[in-house]
């Protein structure tokens, strides 16, 4: 394909992705061999925990052609999900509450937004195949080995925080990315957005669990993300009291991000919380049966923890809580049909509750990591 119609092309990728509902496109080319190198000393030093897929690909996180044969480019997106009036502030501060992270307060993202880029992809397919050309095109939403933020700062929709999430200048960083890997050779974007973190530490500061080596380093195993989610046995005694009452998810270090001033509600109304997810008491939800959590988490991303899971994480918010009677009693009711995992955490809560101790704020970095 010649270079004008690729010009062309390119230019109608971002009208059609504006026309489905993303906020930004950008095309970024394939280069990520500095990224693959931070990304292999941060495996080596252990900082991925448990999360074996991490390395389970090889180089095929920052060589694209190796996922997908024929990649020579790749065309980034990024869909907004901040639902509005949440108050995340209010949530956190009031210890009845389960603060869940909100991205996952409404249905899961990754169905939404895959099937949007397969059908972005179809309409570039289409009209290459008008004009006598071949394309191939695969769509990806946290899905697959792909480098997002990587891409996403290369194709110029954002920087990489020292918070190691993606910022946006206009936009903060409540928003998802997903991709299409392409055989297309268009012209890629320059970024406009280069790194404005500057002086600011803030994310670094407010992390529940000091969970950041440094700036643009995160140790996954300190994370609250990591260990309410991708976690599958016992949350560590030393982590349990920053956790306070994040039940699924943490989004202190974007909470606290100036650059989220600007950040706008969406308008994707599968977002928006469901079953008063944004703003559940501790003790309703702790008193979900399976069904029940089966039934309210159906189409959400929390689902993937389990329900073994979700009562874990929410004794331990329990034990966070301030003491009453109304929580022992529910504590000590759940424990004799409890699996091993829940019981040792309820446990936990109870010895807690019954000491008196209040939850701390965040803890220390050791010297050494955990």
């Amino acid at each position: 394909m010649n270079e004008p119609l690729l010009v062309e092309l390119a230019a109608l990728i971002k009208t059609w992705g504006r026309e489905l509902g993303f906020q930004q496109l950008g095309i970024a080319d394939c280069h990520l061999e500095a990224h693959g190198e931070r990304l292999r000393a941060w495996l080596e030093a252990g900082y991925h925990g448990d999360m074996e897929w991490m390395g389970a690909h090889g180089e095929k996180r920052w060589r694209p052609e190796l996922l997908q044969p024929g990649t020579v480019r790749v065309i980034s997106a990024r869909l907004d999900y901040l639902p509005p009036d949440t108050q995340p502030v209010r949530v956190l501060k009031d210890a009845r509450k389960a603060y869940i992270s909100r991205y996952a307060t409404g249905r899961d993202y990754h169905k939404l937004i895959r099937k949007r880029l397969a059908h972005l992809a179809q309409k570039i397919d289409a009209w290459c195949a008008e004009r006598g050309f071949d394309s191939a095109g695969r769509a990806f939403t946290d899905s697959a080995p792909v480098m997002e933020r990587a891409l996403a700062e290369k194709a110029g929709l954002g920087w990489i925080g020292k918070n190691c999430m993606a910022i946006n200048s206009s936009a903060g960083s409540w928003f998802f990315l997903g991709e299409i890997y392409t055989n297309l050779a268009l012209p890629v974007d320059k970024s406009t957005q280069p790194n404005q973190c500057g002086e600011c530490s803030a994310c670094l500061k407010v992390c529940p669990t000091d969970a950041f080596i440094a700036p643009y380093q995160l140790d996954a195993r300190r994370c609250i993300s990591y260990l309410t989610i991708e976690n599958k046995g016992p949350i560590p005694e030393v982590f349990r009291e920053p956790m306070g009452n994040r039940v699924f998810g943490c989004d202190d270090c974007q909470i606290i991000c100036p650059w989220n001033k600007f950040a706008k509600p969406t308008g994707e109304r599968d977002f928006h919380p469901r079953h008063g997810l944004d703003d559940g008491d501790l003790l309703t939800l702790f008193k979900w049966g399976e069904e029940e959590f089966l039934r309210k988490t159906e189409g959400s991303a929390i689902r993937r923890i389990g329900y073994e899971r979700w009562r874990r994480n929410l004794a331990v918010a329990l034990g966070n809580a301030e003491a009453c009677g109304e929580i022992v009693a529910a504590l000590e009711a759940a424990r004799p049909g409890s699996t091993p995992l829940v019981a040792e955490h309820i446990d936990w809560a109870l010895a807690r509750l019954r000491s008196g101790r209040r939850r701390k704020r965040k803890i220390k970095r050791p010297q050494s990591p955990a």
